[in-house]
């Protein structure tokens, strides 16, 4: 079972980017999945978490209005478009799932992860 995130890269604050995940088997159209990211120093943190019909959402305070989470169960993928980008969303940024229906916030309830993308963001 695999988690591939891509989609990461340079951007000035203000701009946007979409970050996919891709999950390597299509037992994972019904675990919650999740966006967590880690900026230098920092411990890894919640951004954003989806369940696994796409209906019910969560995210960090810090994102919320600026960043959606979404997923095609048909590519067996999940995305995170994120808009009006900060210099502090400067950080690696990994999804993760868990077979659990419940969308935590906390890392160690996810038992999967992607290797992380890089965002990087210029003030």
């Amino acid at each position: 079972v695999q988690l591939q995130a891509s989609g990461g890269g340079l951007v000035q604050a203000g701009g946007s980017l979409r970050l996919s995940c891709a999950a390597s088997q299509r037992t994972f159209v019904t675990a919650v999945m999740g966006w967590f990211r880690q900026a230098p120093g920092k411990e890894r943190e919640f951004v954003a978490g989806i369940n696994w019909r796409g209906e019910s959402t969560s995210y960090a305070d810090s994102v919320k209005g600026r960043f959606t989470i979404s997923r095609d169960s048909a590519k067996n993928t999940m995305y995170l478009q994120m808009n009006s980008l900060k210099f502090e969303d400067t950080a690696v940024y990994y999804c993760a799932a868990t077979r659990s229906s419940t969308i935590f916030r906390q890392a160690q309830a996810y038992d999967y992860w992607g290797q992380g993308t890089l965002v990087t963001v210029s003030s």
